[in-house]
């Protein structure tokens, strides 16, 4: 401005300073202000940017998984994972205009033939909650050609998206499914002892191997960030860390911050002693009929199989389509649930004949010369009862040796007299009968080896006004010295009992998880054993010239087996003497069959015991299905893993639905 323009308006230079000096302040400020917005209080802005604009997404876990062994110790897949797509809706993402949560459920009941009235009622709970951003679960475990038709119209459906998560797989379906357990959601009180590591909802090992190892094999989730007014259904998508999460649709909706993963852990894996190829064998061989069939490594005490019929396939816990046989198995009978090679209690019959051999030759009651004489029936002093044999015309004077191998009653009542209930109590506990053998599976039960004081407690509740019920008397001991009476016992007691004889005298703690190592204790001289193992293998020869054994349907050319075999009744003879023949007794009312058998010259050596409900005859039944699977086992190590079975793991599997 020149000087006479100053004169002309006094002032204004003063003016225009001031203003030149506000504003520069205003820059300043405003500079300032932009500083503390972007540099100092990002992080703070950010995050509350963030809260409304993100949500937190899950990321589930997948399970660790469970392996097995087929054969030739060739290690396969019992349990693993799947990609599942459930179909979700969030409030606060429907806001498209015109578009409202009716229209919504509406199009969805249309396209996925859902009951759209029940997904609304739920979306409007959540609102009056005021919990926009719960995530709603519209269906489970959709198929890809569903999920494909919801995203092809994702625009008219704001608010659903899909997530993917790890579903359990069981490769096997049914074979090994007792074995290996199922999943289950999680109730209260699971929840209250696990809140920092599962949410309700959660699925959770509810038997088998599935709950033993729960701990090991259940992971630890993860989160990522989503934006919340995505629209449009995610496509499949792998994170930072390899894992196929997915969320992510084709037109960029649904982004999730990649710096913000928090990756989630997969559980542990799980190797099990299970043979699957044998267990599908016992399985196969058992089927029509109720019982189980138990297979050890006599000198390790690995479970090789522990086969149960009826059965279940697991995967019927993880599908959305399973409720109504869900229900069918939770409440139908038989009861498929349990697995009856360690969960049910039988009467042992005559395979209980070992253990009384076993503590009379070690407490000296009997030795190889001891002999009683069998006339078809035993009677004690002052009591009127006689005690039959099973061979009404009695097998005449016999050792221990031979009493084995045609299971004769008399000897044992004789063997039973002079041991006593206590010393045949005290010898049961040391092979873990009347107790839990120590298998590292929940569930186990420990059967009964009944006593004088056991009697008495039981029977002062059941009949306080009769104390004359509450005594012992010396006919149960009778009765206990062949396995009947209140005598229970799990088929896998029996093989672990039979597990001894195999591997000369030594107890062994069952184990299915692969390198762990049970106890071993020494319970037979070798010299009891060798006596035992005599009686067990004229059991299972066939004559002539030798006389046949009650096992000799077992018996194998060129194997070195013994065994044993037992029926055990299950009513009084009065209850069926009104039969004629054996075919007319019902079902119900026949005795069961067992056999225990063992394998002296093959590695590994093998202890086996089958139980057939019902069966009848251990000699007729279940010999000759522990035959067919002493044959499977050996020929299996022998070759490469069973195609059928492969097949199945491939096309079969129970996970498909």
């Amino acid at each position: 401005m020149s000087h006479e323009e100053e004169k002309a308006y006094p002032g204004f230079s003063g003016r225009l300073q001031f203003i030149s000096v506000v504003l520069a302040l205003c820059m300043l400020i405003l500079i300032l202000r932009l500083w503390t917005l972007q540099i100092v209080k990002w992080d703070e802005y950010r995050s509350q940017s963030n809260s409304n604009r993100l949500r937190p997404q899950r990321l589930e876990s997948p399970r660790g998984m469970i392996y097995g062994r087929n054969g030739l110790d060739e290690r396969v897949i019992l349990a693993d994972n799947r990609a599942a797509r459930d179909l979700m809706f969030v409030l606060a993402d429907c806001n498209v205009e015109g578009v409202v949560p009716e229209l919504v459920c509406q199009r969805l009941e249309q396209l996925l033939h859902i009951d759209g009235k029940a997904l609304l009622s739920e979306i409007e709970a959540s609102e009056k909650a005021n919990q926009p951003h719960k995530q709603i679960l519209i269906k489970r475990d959709i198929p890809v050609g569903v999920s494909a038709r919801v995203e092809e119209y994702a625009y008219a459906l704001p608010g659903v998206f899909t997530v993917i998560r790890p579903v359990r797989r069981y490769v096997y379906g049914k074979t090994g499914g007792q074995v290996v357990g199922y999943l289950g959601e999680i109730n209260q009180k699971q929840l209250d002892a696990r809140k920092d590591r599962y949410v309700m909802g959660d699925l959770i090992g509810q038997s088998g191997v599935e709950r033993k190892f729960e701990a090991r094999l259940h992971g630890k989730d993860g989160e990522m960030l989503v934006t919340q007014y995505a629209r449009g259904v995610p496509q499949l998508r792998t994170d930072p860390y390899g894992n196929v999460y997915v969320e992510m649709d084709s037109l960029g909706h649904n982004l999730f911050l990649e710096d913000e993963i928090v990756p989630a852990e997969p559980g542990g894996e799980i190797q099990i002693t299970l043979d699957i190829g044998l267990q599908a064998k016992a399985e196969e061989l058992l089927k029509g009929e109720a019982g189980a069939i138990v297979v050890l490594n006599a000198d390790t005490g690995e479970v090789l199989t522990l086969a149960s019929s009826p059965g279940y396939d697991p995967s019927v816990f993880v599908s959305p389509q399973g409720g109504r046989e869900r229900q069918e198995l939770l409440t139908g009978k038989p009861n498929r649930m349990i697995n009856r090679a360690f969960q049910e209690v039988y009467p042992p019959g005559s395979t209980y004949k070992i253990l009384l051999a076993a503590a009379a030759l070690e407490e000296g009651v009997i030795d190889r010369d001891t002999a009683f004489t069998c006339y078809g029936g035993f009677r004690l002093s002052n009591v009127s009862h006689e005690w039959n044999c099973w061979k009404r015309g009695g097998h005449g004077k016999v050792s221990v040796v031979d009493a084995l191998a045609f299971s004769c009653d008399v000897f044992f009542y004789n063997v039973g007299r002079e041991l006593e209930v206590d010393r045949i109590k005290a010898w049961s506990l040391k092979f873990s009968l009347g107790e839990r053998t120590g298998l590292d599976l929940p569930g186990e039960q420990p059967g009964l080896i009944p006593s004088p004081a056991w009697k008495r407690a039981v029977y002062k509740n059941l009949v306080p006004d009769d104390p004359s019920e509450w005594n012992w008397y010396p006919g149960e001991t009778i009765n206990l010295s062949i396995g009947q009476g209140s005598c229970a016992a799990t088929p896998l007691q029996i093989a672990v009992l039979m597990s001894s004889v195999v591997n000369g005298g030594y107890r062994v703690e069952p184990n299915i998880e692969d390198g762990s190592t049970g106890e071993k204790t020494r319970v037979m001289s070798e010299e009891t054993v060798a006596l035992i193992r005599e009686g067990m293998r004229k059991c299972v020869e066939k004559g002539p010239p030798a006389p046949t054994g009650t096992g000799h349907a077992a018996y194998i050319e060129g194997m070195e087996i013994i065994g044993k075999t037992g029926s055990a009744q299950v009513v009084s003879l009065e209850a069926v003497e009104e039969y004629a023949r054996e075919e007319d007794i019902p079902k119900e009312l026949r005795d069961h069959a067992w056999f225990m058998t063992g394998v002296l010259d093959r590695e590994p050596r093998i202890a086996m015991c089958i139980l057939v409900e019902h069966g009848l005859h251990g000699s007729s039944v279940a010999a000759p299905l522990a035959k067919e699977m002493i044959e499977y086992f050996y020929a299996s190590r022998e070759r490469p893993a069973e195609s059928e079975l492969a097949q199945r793991a491939a096309d079969g599997y129970g996970g498909a639905r």
